[in-house]
């Protein structure tokens, strides 16, 4: 892969716990991103792929989201999910910070780190190699995007302008109908990788919650050191799904209060 250009892969979010779909996130987008040849030729993409890295960013306790176990515990699990993985890890800079951090902040966070990283290499020749920095979601993601308050516009144009998304879809949803139906999303569309997954795993953090409320199985929707912990632990029960119930999301707030 000499030549190409070197990128890492950032996905945010809550982790709520960390599932099978999560991990798998990272290695259907490296495939994708490692065969963009044709396509990058054909869209007069910047050049060729190879992906270095990929980071789990989990938000912190502020952000407000109804059923969210504190940041140590998803931290936690999602270190004992990653822990055969040679190229993703587990990042807590945004998890600690004293509020919510927006995603655009934890972006420039993450890339200015890496670029500090490759500069201070004594090998001249990665010293000058510094990676792109791309954010990584589910087509569920885009969505967000659409909800009246959440994101700022210049924020979007950030992630999407200056970093660039690497999109997943998932069951029905299909993140090109989100880029058709934003004249911002449009405008970048050549800065959004749509990876298709053929092979549609439905496992969401949310239903693992519910039957774990409900007493039901999740064997196999995560790994088994994640089941261990959530025992260990007594995590997910009906009494801390009702936790922020009645809270506002913190991007919400934060909007009013800079409006």
């Amino acid at each position: 892969m000499a030549g190409r250009i070197p990128l890492v892969l950032l996905a945010c979010g809550s982790f709520n716990p960390i599932t099978h779909q999560h991990m798998r996130l990272f290695e259907l987008a490296r495939d994708h991103m490692h065969q963009t040849d044709m396509l990058s030729l054909s869209l007069h993409f910047a050049g060729l792929y190879r992906v270095v890295g990929g980071i789990v960013s989990p938000v912190g306790d502020n952000y407000g989201k109804q059923g969210l176990v504190v940041s140590k515990h998803r931290l936690a699990m999602a270190r004992l999910a990653l822990q055969s993985s040679d190229w993703v890890s587990v990042d807590d800079w945004e998890s600690q910070q004293a509020d919510w951090t927006e995603t655009v902040v934890t972006m420039r966070y993450h890339y200015d780190h890496i670029a500090a990283q490759y500069h201070n290499s004594k090998d001249p020749l990665t010293a000058s190699d510094v990676p792109q920095l791309k954010l990584l979601c589910g087509a569920d993601f885009m969505d967000t995007f659409k909800v009246p308050g959440l994101w700022r516009d210049d924020h979007v144009e950030e992630v999407v302008g200056r970093f660039g998304l690497v999109c997943v879809s998932r069951g029905s949803l299909q993140p090109d109908r989100a880029i058709h139906e934003s004249d911002l999303l449009s405008r970048h569309r050549q800065r959004i990788f749509l990876v298709r997954e053929w092979v549609h795993n439905e496992i969401s953090a949310t239903e693992v919650r519910r039957a774990l409320r409900r007493g039901q199985s999740i064997k196999y929707l995560l790994p088994d050191s994640v089941i261990d912990y959530i025992r260990e632990h007594n995590l997910y029960t009906q009494d801390s799904e009702m936790m922020n119930k009645e809270v506002k999301l913190r991007p919400l707030t934060m909007q009013t209060i800079q409006d």
